[in-house]
């Protein structure tokens, strides 16, 4: 079997969004009219623009998945229960706590400022940057986690049935759990805004990667599917995302540029959250649960892994291109990638202390 690699966008993602913040930065120090007319051209305060480049990043990775998939759960259910404990019991609050530990404590006092919301009201940044994390937090990963559970040899069928599963558990907690964590965080947000959210950039692409899917197998076959539409379209999602943040970073020019060490005070935490849960799926909760090597590496790269997509999606909705808590989930693109392969590293090599469980 033909060993799977990354593509070029996604082996140097986090190359690419460094540059985006350099033309970001830059297309806002030189231009800055043209970002903010391209945000201004919206309806019912959803920039057109940015939602089309949202749609276009969740859609590559709904229509990838075979919902068939989801009724083979049922044969091993212990890592699908162990996964969705993971992601919907513990990572959110475990999120919202490491993020006020550093962001709304520990670094408190290097990240000064505040920012105007949707609502008129004023916040402190910092509070803006906790919601951001809040927002990957309740994220798990639909995306490239399958690439990640395929290098790392594990079992490409559980992470295809936690992919469709979280898929469909993000119509329903998503909404509540952000509504909730965001109210804690004293940044209150309309539950009814958080469903909406959800609905245009999570299920209105679910519903036409599901339709398109089964259209496309039956007029032009699977095998045509996987081998020519499929590679044409992966490059789209990451394309999308990266047009996204060119927006995003033309108007957080001036912030980076004046506080440098913010990208760095947020990402201490989400790189702790990341280890942690990660720690927790592999090293404790699968060898407690003598799951085998196949189950445990998916089940802890899933929990680790973030969707980056549907975080900037939400936070570009419910706060705007130029908010703090968008800034706070693109840190999250940047870390995500060169984490993930250093975890899936970690699993081959530790592969070990599974192979005589059963």
């Amino acid at each position: 079997m033909q060993e799977k690699k990354l593509s070029i966008f996604e082996r140097y993602l986090t190359i690419w969004v460094l540059l985006c913040i350099t033309v970001g930065i830059a297309l806002g120090k030189i231009a800055p009219a043209v970002a903010t007319t391209l945000n201004d051209f919206s309806i019912y305060q959803v920039s057109i623009p940015i939602a089309v480049c949202l749609f276009f990043m969740m859609y590559p990775i709904m229509v990838k998945i075979d919902f068939a998939h989801v009724l083979k759960s049922a044969k091993t259910p212990k890592p699908v229960f162990l996964t969705l404990f993971i992601n919907w019991a513990i990572k959110p609050f475990s999120m919202f706590a490491i993020s006020y530990l550093f962001l709304g404590y520990l670094f408190r006092d290097f990240l000064p400022g505040t920012e105007i919301l949707a609502n008129g009201e004023e916040v402190e940044l910092w509070r803006s940057y906790i919601a951001g994390t809040i927002l990957l937090g309740i994220a798990p990963c639909t995306a490239m986690v399958l690439m990640w559970g395929h290098l790392s040899k594990g079992n490409d069928g559980l992470t295809l049935v936690m992919v469709a599963i979280n898929s469909l558990m993000m119509l329903f907690l998503y909404g509540p759990l952000g509504g909730l964590l965001l109210n804690v965080n004293s940044m209150p947000v309309p539950w009814q805004t958080m469903v909406l959210s959800v609905s245009i950039y999570v299920a209105l692409p679910l519903v036409a990667g599901y339709f398109s899917r089964k259209l496309i197998i039956k007029h032009k076959g699977i095998v045509w599917f996987n081998e020519k539409f499929l590679r044409w379209l992966t490059p789209v999602s990451i394309t999308a995302l990266l047009i996204t943040l060119v927006l995003l970073f033309s108007f957080k020019g001036e912030v980076i540029v004046s506080n440098p060490l913010t990208i760095l005070w947020i990402a201490i935490p989400l790189m702790l959250q990341t280890l942690i849960i990660f720690s927790l799926g592999y090293f404790a909760f699968s060898r407690w649960l003598k799951l085998p090597y196949c189950d445990a590496a998916p089940v802890a790269l899933i929990g680790a892994s973030n969707h980056f997509e549907v975080a900037i999606a939400t936070a570009v909705i419910l706060f705007g291109l130029s908010s703090g808590a968008a800034l706070a989930t693109v840190v999250g693109v940047l870390i995500e990638v060169p984490l993930m392969l250093m975890l899936v590293a970690l699993c081959k090599r530790t592969n070990y202390m599974f192979e005589n469980r059963s």
